[in-house]
């Protein structure tokens, strides 16, 4: 018998777990796997009849690797969403269609990224394919990627047709936060690898990644969204690199 449980990694998502949830009707069990919010996160989702998982956080690799092993004997599928995300009535259905494949051990799902209100389109947004569905015992998430965690599926993968929803950014002052966060988190990781920034680096990759965002990956089609979005995205793409010149400096 197939069973599906839907994993939500949280940590103070009081404003958005429940819309969240409700989504989540179609799975089996839903599962709310905290990492210890200070906020209400935990009693409403108790409230919307979620079970509660908590465990300490250490990066998202870890976190989602925990949570698979947490429930290896409960369940043969996970979906794993964000707080953030919603799922439509038609991905809904098209998942519980495609779990019975017994060859598949996973299956990609396009995202809908809504950016300050504007359904995104490029710029890296779109179609913004994200492996979510994950027969359990045939998935792991690699340690070597604790941020923007890729997984590793032992067998075939499948692409689903309909988007799960993301709600991404609220406004400039959420996306500011998460990107200083992104920025000192993947400078650190630079600076573990030993790469030592040059001054060319300042001026170079940033200009690089704009080229990329707006022209390779096409952040043009969103006009002046598309342009805002490729430039801040470059200005962080600096941050990274002040960063970690700071950091070789203190040493």
């Amino acid at each position: 018998m197939t069973h599906l449980t839907a994993i939500v990694l949280t940590h103070n998502e009081a404003g958005q777990i429940a819309d969240c949830i409700k989504t989540l009707r179609f799975a089996d069990r839903i599962i709310v796997f905290d990492s210890y919010s200070t906020d209400d996160t935990v009693s409403i989702a108790q409230t919307l009849g979620a079970d509660i998982f908590q465990h300490e956080f250490e990066n998202y690799a870890e976190q989602r690797n925990a949570a698979l092993d947490a429930v290896n004997e409960m369940t043969n599928w996970v979906l794993f969403v964000d707080a953030d995300e919603r799922i439509t009535d038609v991905l809904a259905t098209e998942i519980r269609e495609k779990i019975v494949h017994p060859s598949f051990a996973g299956w990609r799902l396009p995202r809908h990224n809504y950016i300050f209100g504007v359904l995104t389109k490029g710029a890296g947004w779109y179609p913004d394919y994200q492996t979510r569905l994950l027969r359990v015992g045939q998935a792991q998430y690699d340690r070597q990627r604790p941020v923007h965690e890729v997984v590793k599926l032992y067998g075939e993968e499948g692409i689903l047709r309909n988007p799960i929803i993301h709600y991404n950014y609220v406004d400039m002052a959420q996306f500011k936060d998460k990107q200083e966060y992104y920025a000192d988190f993947e400078a650190q990781s630079l600076y573990a690898q030993g790469v030592v920034p040059r001054q060319h680096s300042f001026i170079l990759q940033p200009l690089r990644h704009f080229y990329w965002r707006f022209i390779t990956l096409r952040g043009y089609r969103d006009r002046w969204h598309g342009l805002r979005l490729s430039l801040l995205m470059a200005w962080y793409e600096y941050r990274k690199y002040q960063r970690l010149y700071a950091l070789w400096r203190k040493r």
